[in-house]
């Protein structure tokens, strides 16, 4: 049974995520519970685990900085498939705790924004308090006392494992809410990105901040063989000020001689490139 390392602890969107992964694959992973994301992927490099499932991005809330860092300045990391994945966000609480006797709310910061109208409207005097994760949020809750009248923000797996109730379900803001998660592997010695099937391509490059018009070159080589990006997202190269990494989305179609012309140029107009793989997308 392969090895897979999520982010922790038990109950995270995480492990909701990549249980049912488990379910629509049919695949049985050994979840191997990690306190970061980053020590998910460092494990894949290390070979202490077969893949890790991570976050990449929410819909709401953007770009998961510490997925897209770790793979952008790792060598050996690639992407094997995406789960788009949608948020179900649950108001929980010890039993005898009711709604109206809510003081404080616990959750991570990005639930906390998703839920920012929601919890404006009906909570607008409760402390609000972010930590590390939403199981953390339940387990926080569990141990509380009736009368700290605390509740978390979190998932109902979460709630569930915590023996916490429902005060209401699906109070994001926007029922639309979903997160990308990526299964990330090691490249293999014989990894051929030519024999790899899927409907996205990922590539990670850095560009010549200083020349003028270098980004407007790049793309252009997509646009000019009708390569479509789905997406295309900036971080700091982390070397000096004004220098940056950028990372594309590719759609891949049935034809891939177009998809690699382009890579292949924009490689050549690049201080480097990575190409982490074509992967499939699946949708829960």
């Amino acid at each position: 049974m392969e090895k897979m390392g999520i982010l922790g602890p038990r109950g995270t969107h995480s492990e909701a995520a990549a249980v049912k992964l488990n379910e629509i694959l049919n695949e049985k992973f050994e979840l191997v519970i990690f306190k970061e994301i980053f020590e998910a992927l460092n494990a894949v490099e290390e070979k202490k685990v077969d893949a890790a499932f991570v976050p990449v991005e929410n819909s709401l809330e953007g770009s998961i900085n510490i997925t897209l860092d770790t793979l952008a300045h790792s060598d050996s990391l690639i992407v094997s498939r995406e789960l788009v994945y949608p948020v179900h966000n649950f108001l929980m609480a010890r039993e005898f705790i009711n709604f109206l006797s809510v003081k404080k709310i616990f959750s991570h910061s990005q639930p906390i924004s998703q839920c920012r109208n929601y919890l404006q409207k009906n909570f607008p005097t409760a402390e609000i308090n972010s930590v590390s994760s939403t199981a953390r949020a339940a387990e926080i809750v569990a141990k509380s006392e009736i009368e700290e009248g605390f509740a978390a923000i979190c998932s109902e797996r979460a709630g569930n494992l915590n023996n916490l109730k429902t005060l209401a379900k699906e109070i994001q803001d926007n029922n639309s809410n979903c997160t990308r998660f990526l299964e990330v592997r090691c490249r293999q010695k014989n990894f051929d990105i030519f024999k790899m099937n899927g409907e996205k391509n990922l590539i990670i490059c850095q560009i010549d901040g200083s020349k003028p018009g270098a980004l407007y070159e790049v793309l252009g080589e997509f646009t000019r063989r009708n390569v479509n990006m789905t997406r295309i997202e900036s971080r700091p190269a982390r070397t000096k000020l004004g220098e940056y990494i950028f990372f594309f989305d590719l759609e891949v179609d049935s034809d891939k001689k177009f998809l690699f012309e382009s890579v292949e140029a924009v490689s050549r107009k690049s201080i480097w490139l990575k190409n982490l793989g074509i992967f499939p997308v699946i949708r829960a």
